[in-house]
């Protein structure tokens, strides 16, 4: 089953030429069939890299799946031209009256601000509070995991010594989680972030469980009780070039990054990168869809259960 996007949208040309089944608004119209619904909440500075890499991952599954993607309006992406925002995107009031099978909500390059100095903090607490009564399972990833475990649990995060840039190896705490299901013991997936969050203080929480752990990057994925939210502090959506797109960046700027590890092969920037967690990201994905949501979500999604939180 498909995808389905505007056929307009410059993920569609990406994916057709992938041989990956996308099918455009107009024909999905005559097709009688629920599609799963999901929001996508893109914090991403290229706004169009990031719609590419998660519909990839999305579009792997025999299941038909809607996409919206949203914006905020308390923020004007400065890479994304306002033509592409203001033709794709929807603002989260015109779809806050709706509801949804899963949402995604995105990391962002502001992890070093204190998050009530992120310009549209406010706006993004309501999406965190409304996704609690009109979502059935939300994916939050790297700075929005941390926004996440922040806004629901109080759970800050710090500042690490050097960025954590690289592709590491992970340890699976728990192949029975739907989540997981099909992982071996080991998987690797990139991380890119300035902070981090402690162990101990997710392990005080009763409601959250840690499900993978890596000896070099830390906590990657935890899940809450409900099995309906879940915080990744990867990026399992990186591309092959992703992370080298981000060291060139950063070497143009003059900041002298240090290269990303366990990446580049025998340490050459010049090397075709490693990529070798595309396995992983698509399976983990695919569970999402088919194990945490279209199995378990209501098909009336009126019918919703609101998740509860107890912030510490």
């Amino acid at each position: 089953m498909p995808i389905q996007i505007p056929n307009d949208l410059p993920a569609f040309a990406a994916l057709e030429a992938e041989k990956i089944f996308v099918m455009p608004d107009d024909r999905a119209e005559h097709q009688d069939i629920r599609a799963l619904k999901i929001a996508i909440v893109n914090l991403m500075p290229n706004k169009v890299t990031t719609e590419t890499q998660l519909l990839r991952l999305l579009s792997n599954t025999p299941l038909h799946v809607m996409i919206d993607l949203v914006q905020m309006s308390s923020h004007t992406p400065k890479n994304t031209p306002q033509e592409h925002m203001l033709k794709f995107y929807k603002p989260f009031d015109e779809i806050k009256r709706g509801r949804y099978d899963g949402l995604i909500i995105t990391g962002a390059p502001v992890e070093q601000l204190e998050f009530e100095d992120v310009d549209y903090w406010e706006e993004l607490c309501r999406i965190f509070e409304w996704s609690k009564t009109n979502v059935y399972s939300t994916i939050h990833i790297c700075w929005g995991a941390q926004a996440g475990l922040y806004y629901h649990y109080g759970i800050g995060k710090h500042i690490l010594p050097e960025k954590m840039s690289g592709v590491f190896l992970h340890n699976t705490l728990d192949t029975s989680h739907p989540l997981l299901r099909g992982f071996g013991d080991t998987f690797f997936c990139p991380h890119s972030r300035h902070t981090g969050i402690n162990e101990d203080e997710v392990e005080k929480v009763p409601e959250l469980t840690v499900l993978a752990r890596s000896k070099e990057a830390g906590i990657h994925i935890i899940s809450d009780s409900t099995r309906r939210q879940f915080f990744l502090l990867g990026h399992w959506e990186y591309d092959r070039e992703t992370l080298a797109g981000e060291y060139t960046r950063d070497m143009g700027k003059g900041m002298n990054p240090k290269k990303p590890k366990h990446y580049f092969p025998h340490g050459d920037v010049t090397a075709v990168p490693r990529f070798n967690w595309s396995c992983s990201a698509n399976l983990m994905y695919a569970n999402w869809l088919n194990y945490c949501v279209y199995q378990e979500t209501p098909y009336e999604l009126e019918y919703l259960i609101p998740i509860e939180h107890k912030k510490r």
